[in-house]
């Protein structure tokens, strides 16, 4: 078997251990700047086999450079994402900041009454 035969290349971006949806970022940053053991990760993600793991962490030692680029383009997007939904978050999610400042208000009026009265 080939090394590459673990995986699915979706695309330059998108690199999946075959059978699964996880792309090898997921284990690559759990190893790398996680310093997870192979079996630490297994443990976490239980739908991937040690071999899998090791594959890939194998796979990422063979394209060093290359898995590099890979990962820090997929950390950036991460960072992108994360900041648009800071900047532009979904309706549901300022509903739901309201009700929470709603509910506290309503606790500490309570709180008063039951220690002021």
């Amino acid at each position: 078997m080939q090394l590459e035969d673990y995986f699915i290349f979706l695309s330059t971006n998108d690199i999946r251990l075959k059978n699964t949806r996880i792309g090898i970022e997921t284990v690559l940053y759990e190893y790398i700047y996680r310093s997870r053991t192979p079996e630490e990760i297994t443990k976490t993600y239980p739908s991937l086999s040690l071999e899998q793991v090791y594959a890939t962490v194998l796979y990422y030692l063979h394209n060093k450079e290359e898995i590099d680029e890979y990962l820090t383009n997929w950390l950036e997007w991460g960072h992108k994402m994360r900041e648009e939904q800071t900047n532009n978050p979904p309706p549901i999610s300022e509903r739901l900041r309201q009700l929470r400042a709603e509910r506290l208000t309503l606790g500490k009026s309570y709180a008063n009454q039951v220690f002021d009265g």
